[in-house]
């Protein structure tokens, strides 16, 4: 059973928040002298392309008027080489800016993914049962990549702008301030226009982040769900679903797309009114003599130039803006606490003998659901293997969870050999304690890769033993590389039954003290089903075993059978003496599992 709460996105500041900046640059820590050559190499792009204006204006005012003095042509040909070094260097320049912004661009986003697929491998179950995996996907694929690229990019255009602007107003001013002054009138309304868009873009981004992750959460369930949808028919309204999020998502992106495509225009019409104003205002100090017509030209050149890099500083902070949504919730994933957690010196301990005892434990799901378990105990002897059965909600699963730590009880103790299991630090009690799901999850790889991961450090031999022993040795064989087989993802090339063993496999190899197994419901052929059969009873053999059981065969072989009713535990025993009672274990077993009795007999025949 999982926490059942609907999934809501905080809210976050509406306000360029530097801290969290600081955040995500600090992950990027190891790039930090790459950052700062990239910021020098920026600062030299911007001063060179400040200065070209400069050499045109020598040259109007300097070089064409003594063109025809042949004594002239030794300067000019300095100035020709100055120059083509000069644009030479600028070339140079550039390439190495974009091969080291793309260079930071790639770390950080590889950084970032890393940071944040270390932090969902420690979370607590809880996180999961509340987070849709498609908010998740979003936070690892096309958030860290937003963020790597307005990062790398954002740095290269901010720097060059800024530098780019500051070069401009020096050489303007000290050419001729008060025409400096007249040029540039049109920056504090181009400053307030940019404020005001900032703040609706980031508006408008959000939403559309938070369609974004919607969407994807969609079309993840709708990969994973096509066989159920073929099944059920319901292709048109699962599409019409899609459609309605998708179409949620466009409106927002395309609000976003009028607010910048809005945005330019502005900028780029200041820029043209600043250039008529230098060449109005500048052709009056030129007919005045106060200015040369090299400087006039140097003016009108500096005044386009200007709100080109205006205008890239007002997209660049845009962005980080609507990055800031990606930043946000990307950080938030990271920042993440688990739930659970090791106590500071926690043991990790030695091999256990497997006695289990739940102690008066209280649990539910979130203070304002209703609580699952209420001074529930339970005492399982090392060794013993125990069936829980009972219908749906009883509470079967999230006896599972705690037995495993997966969630803690709130009140009440759990005992491992009359230790406490907090005690004990987690690592040593998934070494000691083995679960087998419900579902059989495989990983993309190979069936030996996937059995490994039940020991690590699991040889060639041992995994062959422990396929053996799963019986699932025979058709793993008469797979095409028999060990060595991809398995798809997610196990796909494999049929259910298969799976199942494999995963049982998975289990023996790990040779855990305690199982907890979550007998899996899917239907398998009769064969299959006795093969599956004998790899469960070897595997809970000589074991303490906790199974949430569905199969008859394990119930009846169980030495001990427990009856839970809304987290009680109703009747206690085993199958013959429970069945004497003619009462609720009676009743589900006459209900639910007297048709699988005459299939146990069938494939036993």
């Amino acid at each position: 059973m999982s926490e059942q709460t609907q999934f809501e996105e905080k809210e976050y500041s509406s306000q360029f928040d530097v801290a969290l900046w600081r955040k995500i640059f600090r992950f990027g820590k190891a790039l930090y002298p790459v950052i700062g050559l990239l910021i020098l190499i920026m600062i030299g792009v911007a001063i060179l392309d400040g200065i070209f204006p400069q050499l045109t204006r020598y040259a109007l005012d300097v070089l064409i008027p003594i063109a025809q003095d042949p004594d002239s042509a030794p300067l000019i040909s300095r100035f020709i080489f100055r120059y083509g070094l000069l644009a030479l260097l600028q070339g140079f320049n550039v390439w190495a800016l974009i091969m080291i912004a793309g260079i930071i661009e790639v770390r950080l986003v590889y950084t970032l993914r890393e940071k944040a697929f270390q932090r969902l491998q420690q979370l607590s179950f809880s996180y999961y049962d509340r987070t849709p995996a498609g908010w998740i996907i979003a936070r690892m694929t096309s958030d860290a990549q937003k963020l790597g690229d307005t990062i790398a990019w954002g740095i290269v255009d901010l720097v060059w702008g800024t530098t780019m602007m500051l070069t401009i107003i020096v050489f303007m001013v000290v050419m001729q301030p008060l025409l400096a002054a007249i040029t540039l009138v049109f920056v504090p309304p181009l400053l307030v226009i940019t404020f005001w868009f900032q703040k609706r873009i980031l508006a408008a981004q959000r939403k559309a982040r938070k369609a974004n992750s919607i969407v994807t959460g969609a079309f993840n369930e709708g990969l994973q769900g096509g066989r159920t949808t073929k099944a059920l028919g319901i292709e048109k309204y699962n599409y019409k679903e899609f459609a309605e999020k998708t179409q949620t998502l466009r409106n927002h992106s395309i609000r976003a797309a009028r607010l910048s495509a809005l945005f330019f225009p502005i900028v780029i019409s200041l820029a043209a009114m600043g250039a008529a104003l230098a060449l109005g205002a500048g052709g009056q100090f030129l007919l005045k003599g106060i200015i040369s017509f090299g400087t006039l030209v140097a003016f009108i050149n500096y005044a386009m130039m200007f709100f080109d890099p205006a205008r890239e500083v007002a997209r660049v902070l845009s962005e980080f803006q609507a990055a800031q949504a990606s930043a946000e919730r990307l950080v938030g994933l990271i920042s993440t606490e688990p739930e659970i957690v090791d106590r500071p010196g926690a043991l990790e301990g030695t091999t256990v003998q497997g006695e289990l005892v739940l102690d008066r434990i209280s649990f539910r799901y979130g203070p304002d659901n209703p609580w699952i378990f209420k001074d529930f105990s339970l005492q399982v002897p090392a060794g013993q293997t125990l069936a829980v059965v009972g219908e749906t909600g009883c509470g079967k699963s999230t006896l599972v969870n705690l037995i495993c730590r997966f969630y803690e009880p709130e009140a009440g103790n759990i005992y491992i050999d009359e230790l406490d299991y907090r005690e004990r630090t987690q690592h040593w009690l998934h070494s000691q304690l083995g679960y087998v799901l419900q579902t059989p999850l495989l990983f993309s790889g190979t069936v030996r890769e996937n059995i490994r991961y039940g020991r690590l450090d699991a040889t060639d031999e041992d995994i062959y033993r422990a396929a053996r022993d799963a019986n699932a040795l025979a058709f793993i064989e008469r797979l095409e590389h028999d060990f060595d087989t991809l398995v798809g993802e997610g196990g796909a090339l494999l049929s259910v039954g298969q799976k199942q063993l494999i995963s049982l496999a998975r289990a023996l190899v790990a040779d855990p003290r305690i199982i907890v197994l979550d007998e899996a419901t899917s239907s398998v052929d009769t064969e299959t089903e006795v093969l599956i059969q004998g790899a469960i009873s070897r595997l809970l053999s000589g074991r303490t075993s906790i199974v949430i059981a569905h199969r008859l065969s394990t119930i009846r072989n169980a030495d001990r059978i427990i009856l839970l009713d809304k987290g009680r535990i109703v009747e206690d025993g085993n199958h013959q003496s429970l069945m004497a009672r003619h009462g609720m274990y009676w009743k589900l077993y006459t209900q639910q599992f007297l048709s699988e009795d005459a299939f146990i007999q069938a494939a036993g025949a």
